[in-house]
């Protein structure tokens, strides 16, 4: 199998490696690096690398690494993709606390792997977590970027919370409640697709049904996210933020950015995609499509034709001024693509100004209320945890001491307590 060593880490009085699992699909001169974000594994992008490679079948030499591998791959105009699984998820290594991860260590994580493979420079594109992960690559090494995409990205810290209604609340719940498979692909379906999607009638039963079967399987053979893992990822997401210079270094670097998004994504609010987007203006494209936060799964074909012609742009040259001043245009599909990410400005009297400011006021006191929501319900999970650890331990006490009144009691590790594991969906951002 394909493994990178990216970093070391102290675990107690040892060193180990950091390696991070990927694959490698297509060739070509032509370099995709795929940076998948929370939770999620490298086969989330499955219609990214069919769209881009036009096979889902790796690379046969998987094993092969550094520039006497890429040279073999640079042949023709072909598109060579490479997406791997971040620390903390899938096949990759867990680090066993939060501080271990952030979206800076992450990023030289990507940046590693672009060593091992040879890869000089690539087209690095990322999706939720993995758009944060890939702004601060581009800040970090911008010569190594030939382009940046960021699909349904947000600036990180309360950016990441969700706008707070009842449905939010609801799924939130029975997040932190599920325990199987079954229950938390109920639960990932209705916060990556729209309810449109999943009511879709295919041949005889309705998307929904398709995608829940396909989530079960996919949750079940992938294992499950350690607590430490999906914590520490949680902790890049919140400690995440792009800085004033940072920004500046990837505006100034002269490659041009996609910023795609769905309209409907409840994870990642439109807002601030938007707000990113002008804070990259001349070299940055907004793009809004009508699906959620896995709007590279609900709409492939638009969200590959815009990677497409990203890199199309690239390879001619086109500068950033021209990317911008491409003029607005609607496709028939819904798809909104403009340079000027799309504003409202209010003109209002002293009474107008209030208002604002009001409601400005309301929806700063809204993201302090779900935070402290946020809180009372992990807490209330983690006191569970705990009482199911003690629990079992009581009652194994108990049958050790009275081994002649439960004979042939099996004693096992389920039934001694929590084994520390979360269920997670491969297919996340």
């Amino acid at each position: 199998m394909p493994y990178c060593e990216v970093d070391r880490y102290q675990n107690g009085d040892e060193w180990d490696g950091v390696r991070l699992f990927y694959r490698r699909f297509g060739r070509g001169a032509t370099k995709v690096l795929l940076v998948i974000g929370l939770a999620g594994t490298h086969d989330s992008w499955g219609p990214q690398i069919k769209g881009l490679t036009g096979s889902l079948e790796p690379a046969a030499d998987d094993e092969e690494s550094g520039d006497a591998a890429a040279a073999e791959g640079d042949d023709g105009d072909g598109i060579e993709v490479c997406c791997f699984d971040n620390r903390g998820v899938g096949r990759s290594s867990v680090l066993p606390h939060k501080s271990y991860y952030s979206t800076v260590i992450m990023a030289r994580d990507a940046l590693a792997l672009m060593d091992h493979l040879g890869w000089k420079k690539a087209h690095v594109f990322g999706h939720s977590m993995g758009a944060m992960i890939s702004c601060k690559l581009a800040a970090m090494a911008p010569h190594r970027i030939c382009s940046l995409a960021l699909l349904n990205v947000t600036g990180g810290g309360f950016q990441c919370f969700p706008k707070l209604d009842g449905q939010m609340l609801s799924l939130a719940f029975r997040f932190l409640r599920a325990r199987t498979p079954e229950e938390r692909a109920l639960v990932d379906l209705e916060t990556h697709y729209t309810k449109e999607y999943l009511d879709e009638k295919v041949g005889s039963c309705t998307r929904r049904t398709i995608l829940y079967q396909e989530y079960v399987k996919g949750i079940s053979s992938t294992g499950m996210q350690s607590n430490c893992g999906f914590e520490g990822q949680v902790n890049a997401c919140w400690t995440h933020n792009m800085t004033t210079k940072e920004l500046d270094t990837i505006r100034s670097a002269g490659f041009l950015v996609s910023v795609i998004h769905g309209r409907s994504d409840i994870i990642a609010q439109l807002c601030h995609a938007r707000r990113l987007a002008e804070r990259l203006i001349p070299v940055a494209r907004m793009v809004e499509l009508h699906g959620a936060h896995l709007v590279s799964h609900e709409r492939p074909e638009e969200v590959n034709n815009a990677l497409m012609e990203l890199i199309k742009a690239t390879k001619s040259m086109m500068k950033p001024e021209e990317w911008s001043s491409q003029p607005e245009n609607s496709s028939e599909t819904g798809a909104l693509i403009s340079a000027r990410p799309v504003s409202v400005t209010i003109r209002t009297d002293d009474g107008g100004n209030a208002a604002i400011a009001v409601y400005n006021l309301l929806a700063k006191l809204q993201l302090s209320f779900l935070y402290v929501i946020g809180v009372i319900l992990m807490g209330f999970e983690h006191m569970r945890n705990i009482v199911k650890v003690m629990k079992p331990k009581q009652n194994s006490c108990k049958l050790l001491s009275e081994p002649s009144r439960r004979p042939g009691i099996f004693m096992s590790p389920q039934y001694c307590g929590d084994d520390g594991f979360r269920i997670a969906s491969p297919k996340t951002s």
